[in-house]
């Protein structure tokens, strides 16, 4: 891949305070871990605390500044992790507290942040709080802590139908479970055994309170929290409309951004962040969230969050059917919803910049191509359309691999309960077990969490045992240890752009602009800042096919600043040639 600054080619160094006077997390790149999938220390298939701690070095050398931790806490694993029995302590399959000190000292040491994965929409079915709650009937003194209600009236408990109301569960069925011994259900937006926080309950919002407080004394930089949105619900909660063809009915209206969620996230911020200074970043996963409700949730004004993740860019590909009925990317659909974050936040708030995550497939086997002729370029580009737009970048564990998604073969090789649970009423209720099977390949959760490529070896390097979690075969070639030492690899060009964010104010403070949003093949755009009197524009071809792009005035000429292409391209002059899944960042000074 080609640079023309030398300052690209030094190792990046950890995003310092900025000379503007800006937040420290605007020139900052996150990297995401998924600590069952990325190094095992003790050879029980599983990854560790110890085995993270033993790969720091390669993710200083990244160059990345922030270090998020899927959750590490004690969990029946129903949900991998996202369904927690104990907010205070370490699961031991992951390790101890001792550990988990450990591990933040030795980031803390490299200059990274580690950053904890916060989940409070809900609990698991075993965690102490739900336990009292239902253990102890209608009269436990933790009752009300989560959402319980009695049948519908004249429906007999337990039986179809008599759920309080007709929401679905976003992993399928209803949102409702019977407890026999009490003779009241109660609710699960998610999993059965995640049953709901009810934060209406002030008693719940000062205990979690006390939990973030706790690990923030301990040491940790902030909190990345799960499903942040959905903690406010409607109390009365009134049925949802049914969708055509669906058994269940739509919640989201009553607690997607519910009535009380700005205020429960300023409360939030009073009692947690106030007063520690600004070392802190907190991070708000919103389904369903609108450009609108991100301006005022990330208004530094209004003191809620920093930052958001939206999903509306990888709901594009979702058919009628939903995220299980894949349809083929419009690049047109991916500029325009892009843009709209970018002008939307670009006065007030600030956007989180993502393809990948735990949830997501991966972005170079869905946005871009796989095949071994174009992994490598198309990989780089969707980097390089990424971390030139305006926000906080995210790399999730692999991705600066160009890792891809797995070529599952049969049901059995799944892990993931959103996976299987489609599975299983998509198939009982007669659709195509072939085509279930190809929807799943596409877009399970389970293609980003195969085991880290670290080598070509047994397992991939991830562990001595057999892993909890098939390894995806094209780790022989794909790895770690094969990009490390080379400059064209996908590593070194991630290494470059997160270099090029801590060096370029452009990157980080300059306005955005869309270029020829009605085209198919290229997308590209410019980011202006005055005050350093800079200019870059950012051009991609998402296709194998050659195409030029045609300059706007006063770019013939410009310096290419980073490409995907090998060598040192020439100026443009009044268009640029792109080859496939070429993408060029060009540079000149403002006139």
């Amino acid at each position: 891949m080609s640079f023309s600054s030398a300052a690209l080619s030094q190792a990046p160094s950890p995003a310092g305070p900025p000379a503007t006077g800006e937040p420290w997390w605007k020139s900052a790149v996150v990297y995401q871990i998924y600590p069952r999938s990325f190094a095992d220390s003790d050879g029980d298939g599983i990854g560790d605390i110890a085995g993270i701690t033993g790969r720091l070095d390669y993710l200083a050398r990244l160059g990345v500044d922030v270090l998020w931790l899927s959750p590490v806490y004690p969990s029946p694993h129903a949900d991998n992790g996202y369904d927690i029995s104990d907010y205070q302590d370490i699961d031991p399959v992951f390790g101890t507290l001792e550990d988990f000190d450990a591990l933040l000292a030795a980031a803390h040491d490299r200059g990274m942040r580690l950053v904890m994965d916060l989940v409070v929409n809900h609990t698991s079915d075993e965690h102490p709080w739900f336990r009292e709650s239902r253990d102890g009937g209608p009269g436990s003194a933790k009752r009300d802590w989560y959402w319980w209600r009695p049948a519908r009236p004249g429906m007999e408990p337990g039986t179809p139908g008599a759920e309080p109301n007709n929401w679905a569960s976003w992993f399928s069925g209803p949102a409702w479970t019977f407890d026999e011994a009490s003779g009241e259900y109660y609710l699960h937006t998610f999993a059965r055994k995640q049953p709901d926080l009810n934060w209406e309950n002030p008693e719940v919002r000062q205990a979690v309170h006390a939990m973030m407080r706790w690990w923030l004394d301990r040491g940790v930089d902030g909190f990345r929290m799960d499903v942040i949105n959905l903690i406010s619900k409607d109390p009365a909660l009134p049925d949802g409309r049914v969708p055509e063809g669906a058994r269940y009915g739509d919640g989201h209206p009553f607690y997607v951004c519910g009535p009380r969620i700005h205020e429960f996230l300023a409360e939030m911020h009073r009692e947690v962040f106030a007063g520690r200074g600004e070392r802190l970043l907190t991070v708000g996963e919103m389904p369903g969230v609108t450009v609108e409700e991100a301006r005022r949730f990330t208004d530094p004004a209004r003191a809620e969050l920093d930052m958001v993740f939206q999903f509306e860019h990888v709901g594009l590909d979702a058919g009628p059917g939903g995220k299980f009925d894949p349809r083929p990317l419009r690049l047109t659909d991916l500029k325009a919803s892009l843009a709209r974050w970018q002008t939307g936040l670009n006065e007030t708030g600030w956007n989180s910049l993502y393809w990948n995550n735990h949830d997501q497939p991966r972005v170079v086997s869905r946005f871009g191509d796989d095949s071994p002729a174009h992994r490598v370029r198309s990989a780089t580009l969707l980097a390089t359309v990424l971390h030139l737009h305006r926000g906080t970048p995210y790399v999730y564990q692999g991705e600066e691999l160009g890792m891809a998604n797995a070529p599952f073969a049969a049901i059995e090789d799944f892990r993931d309960i959103e996976s299987l649970n489609h599975h299983r009423e998509a198939v009982t209720a007669g659709e195509d077990p072939a085509r279930v099977m190809a929807a799943l390949r596409a877009r399970s959760r389970d293609n980003a969490r195969t085991p880290m490529q670290w080598d070509a070896g047994p397992h991939a390097g991830f562990t001595t045992g057999r892993p909890w979690i098939g390894v995806n075969p094209d780790h022989t070639e794909v790895n770690a240890a094969a990009q490390l030492d080379d400059p064209e690899s996908v590593f070194h060009h991630y290494r470059r752009l997160i270099a090029l964010r801590h060096s370029e104010p452009a990157v980080v403070h300059g306005d955005f602009r869309l270029l020829a949003p009605e085209d198919e093949r290229v997308y590209a755009f410019l980011r202006r800042h005055a005050d350093s009197g800079t200019e870059l524009l950012v051009a991609a071809n998402f296709g194998a096919e050659p195409t030029a792009f045609p300059l706007p005035e006063g770019w013939s000429g410009a310096r290419t600043l980073i490409a995907n292409v090998p060598g040192d391209p020439l100026p443009p002059a009044g268009s640029l040639p792109l080859g496939p899944w070429e993408a060029r960042v060009l540079t000149r000074r403002l006139p």
